[in-house]
């Protein structure tokens, strides 16, 4: 081989099944990125502390992948190729891995979107309440596109609202609902969803009269907690 070759890349979604195979068995283990040392890596030293704190919640560390990548797309808007490199020189990981399980859940973002995540519930007790002119409300205020909405998620041109349809958020006392930057609010109307974007774009609360926080209990006002629940002894 000589010096200065570089490997073509190739995608691998038009491969045929005997180029998948081929290529499955010539990977070797140091093909891979390895394991980055934590001297090679700037962790930002609250996304450490936050990984750190999960790792020690659980007797195996990839079982902290989650919530390690929850914290980078928290601390960076989305799963960035360098935010997981940080995780996994924490967690002594390899890159690959923590991608591998970015990749495969829906709500953790591995490209850009846009800085409200608006995820709208669309399944049988929202729809039946009218989910469905709620998400098109949502989809009319922020200027996207409802079928893109519907299936991989849409951000705003301004780069302020992204916005998805879910399949099921498991509120449905509340349909229809939807979560916005991970807090959930409903009954919603189209002219409670256009306010909400409205809102966001303002730089202000959303809809604070349909917040699920805001609400009272069904058995009424919660007691203090237990004094040993919060230092951690019960």
């Amino acid at each position: 081989m000589s010096e200065g070759w570089v490997p073509e890349i190739r995608a691998t979604d038009e491969m045929s099944a005997a180029d998948r195979r081929r290529l499955v068995a010539s990977m070797r283990p140091e093909d891979a990125e390895p394991v980055p040392e934590l001297h090679e890596v700037d962790v930002p030293d609250e996304l450490r502390g936050r990984i750190e704190s999960a790792m020690a919640k659980y007797p195996q560390i990839r079982s902290a992948s989650l919530p390690a990548l929850w914290a980078v797309q928290r601390h960076y808007g989305w799963c960035t190729p360098e935010g997981i490199r940080q995780a996994a020189a924490v967690m002594g990981v390899t890159p690959g891995y923590l991608e591998s399980v970015a990749t495969f859940y829906d709500l953790l973002r591995t490209s850009p979107v846009g800085r409200h995540s608006v995820l709208v519930c669309h399944n049988l007790s929202c729809w039946l309440r009218g989910a469905e002119n709620v998400l098109d409300a949502f989809c009319d205020e922020a200027g996207v596109d409802a079928h893109e909405v519907d299936h991989i998620g849409a951000s705003s041109d301004d780069g302020q609202v992204y916005l998805k349809s879910f399949e099921c958020l498991g509120a449905c006392d509340l349909a229809p609902m939807a979560s916005i930057d991970e807090r959930y609010y409903g009954p919603l109307t189209p002219a409670d969803a256009r306010d909400a974007v409205r809102q966001l774009r303002a730089g202000e609360d959303p809809l604070p009269d349909r917040a699920l926080a805001g609400r009272e209990t069904a058995g009424g006002p919660e007691p203090d907690p237990d004094a040993r629940v919060k230092e951690g002894e019960a």
